[in-house]
């Protein structure tokens, strides 16, 4: 299983502080909301641990679905990051790029999350190059 390197990210992220409010929203039944804010997050300081070896790709067709990804979604990708068994990544499988979560036991295969799609067997971990590991998906909900 090769790791191979996509051009990461150009320059420093710009920082845009956003306001990080204290309290967390219940997904449940609403609570009075609270007036005042913890920090400014900056969305590049929590989705990117690792600038120099991380790119974005957008998401295209229905197999991880499951996963919640969905076609047009952002993924942030790290390729600092050591794939391991049941991590989502980016992989080049025959020519072709595509998302699926990685499993190394009991035997490697890349498996879609949406049940319409058959898990890919991998007969020689040297055929599959990882291109990284999904930390995040950005999800249009509008």
């Amino acid at each position: 299983m090769l790791v191979t390197d996509p051009q990461p990210c150009a320059k420093e992220p710009t920082k845009l502080r956003c306001p990080l409010f204290l309290e967390s929203v219940t997904a449940g039944f609403p609570s009075p909301a609270q007036d005042y804010v913890d920090r400014a997050l900056d969305l590049n300081e929590l989705c990117i641990d690792h600038p120099a070896a991380t790119y974005f790709v957008r998401a295209a067709g229905e197999s991880m679905l499951g996963a919640g990804i969905h076609p047009g979604d952002v993924l942030v990708v790290d390729r600092a990051i050591e794939a391991k068994h049941n991590d989502i990544v980016i992989a080049a499988w025959q020519g072709e790029l595509t998302v699926k979560r990685l499993e190394l036991r009991p035997n490697l295969r890349l498996v879609a999350e949406n049940e319409d799609y058959a898990p890919i067997a991998i007969p020689d971990p040297e055929m599959l190059e990882i291109f990284g590991v999904v930390t995040f998906v950005i999800h249009a909900l509008r």
